[in-house]
């Protein structure tokens, strides 16, 4: 980055140092991010923390636990490698190295979210160098973007190799708000299976692309039903639990009755909306679709990935304790989906706040994010260390 950084972000001269070097690894999912994640763990390591790697099945990919100061539960801070493709986008700046624009920052992943990584590192070394009381920890994860993987391969080290927390922050951009709530989901992928035959005698045979259209209809069907009777939470959105089918293929040629189609779907539930019966109904729609063409189709359904919701007390004491060293008052649930009701299911108290906007920048081409956004981060995480001293 070859700008000069003002003055009035002097303090900030560690952070936007170490974010110009997670910026310039590709960490897009389907690739390695072994690279980013050893000069992680060298970063901490050469600062004293006890650490955790867990690498993924295929070796390729891994993720830190990491722990610094007195034994004890303390507070984790969590985020995640990985960023979504830059294919097919019309960025005008490099997005794998970070640019410097007035007070704008830009590179793939500088809000979603190695901008909060990096003032995640920068409190490290500052925790590093005080009279912690009770231990500052880390959760660094890879693939979130591709469904939370990596952190559901990892959680079950969390305990026996660093320790539960006492209380989370996942760094997901909030612009610094305190969100304490998102839905959960599934995502299921759905093969029908009919007939194959001549389209010339198309009556004939049971066409998979007509079970792929029925199985869409049904979905809407449920979809419908859940805007209008299911539970409502009118903190989100869109204030209901949610179906999507996002892809349909079938056919190799015109005249051809397709004999398989495969459908990508997900639905995403609120807290109230139970997941096991959502897909229990789901899966009985594919049942009651098939068995109407008298045994010639079948319909088979498999999870692709799933994660939990978040659902946080507002009255939890590290709510209002977060909610004092922001300076924001109100609480606020989002959109999108995170890693952190995975730690909330270990009962630990955790809220998502970060830097940034997803709205705004998320998955964009020319991604950014703002100075002022990474120096309330900065601060933010500051005094979270400062309250580990106390």
């Amino acid at each position: 980055m070859g700008a000069e950084h003002p003055e009035d972000f002097d303090p900030m001269t560690s952070t936007l140092d170490i974010l110009d070097r997670l910026i310039g690894y590709d960490t897009v999912s389907a690739r390695s991010n072994l690279g980013l994640i050893d000069y992680v763990q060298d970063y901490l390591s050469s600062r004293g923390f006890t650490l955790e790697r867990v690498t993924d099945p295929t070796g390729e990919k891994a993720g830190l636990f990491a722990s610094i100061g007195p034994a004890g539960s303390g507070i984790m801070l969590s985020a995640h490698t990985d960023v979504v493709p830059v294919d097919g986008q019309d960025w005008t700046r490099p997005p794998f190295a970070l640019t410097r624009e007035g007070d704008r920052l830009f590179g793939r992943g500088t809000t979603d979210m190695k901008g909060f990584l990096a003032a995640m590192l920068n409190a490290a070394d500052h925790a590093a160098k005080a009279p912690l009381k009770e231990p500052l920890k880390l959760a660094i994860s890879y693939d979130e973007e591709v469904g939370c993987l990596g952190i559901a391969h990892m959680i079950d080290r969390l305990a026996p190799g660093i320790g539960l927390p006492r209380a989370c922050i996942v760094g997901e951009p909030t612009g610094m708000q305190v969100a304490i709530g998102h839905k959960g989901k599934q995502s299921l992928r759905v093969k029908c299976r009919g007939q194959s035959g001549h389209s010339a005698l198309a009556p004939r045979f049971v066409n998979a692309l007509h079970l792929g259209a029925d199985v869409v209809i049904a979905m809407r069907t449920l979809q419908d039903w859940l805007a209008s009777q299911g539970a409502r939470d009118t903190a989100y959105d869109v204030p209901y639990s949610t179906v999507h089918v996002g892809r349909m293929t079938a056919g190799t040629a015109l005249n051809i009755v397709p004999d398989q189609a495969e459908l990508l779907m997900e639905f995403r539930h609120l807290a109230e909306d139970d997941p096991a019966d959502l897909r229990a109904r789901i899966e009985a729609d594919l049942v009651r679709i098939a068995a109407a063409y008298g045994g010639a189709a079948r319909i088979d359904v498999e999870e692709i990935a799933a994660y939990p919701g978040l659902s946080t007390d507002p009255r939890a004491a590290f709510v209002a304790e977060l909610q004092a060293i922001t300076g924001i008052d109100e609480t606020a649930k989002v959109a999108f989906g995170t890693e952190a009701g995975f730690f909330d299911g270990l009962g630990i108290d955790t809220v998502v706040c970060g830097p940034g906007s997803m709205e705004g920048q998320g998955h964009k081409p020319d991604e950014y994010i703002t100075l002022d956004q990474l120096q309330a981060c900065d601060s933010m995480l500051a005094r979270v260390v400062e309250g580990l001293c106390r």
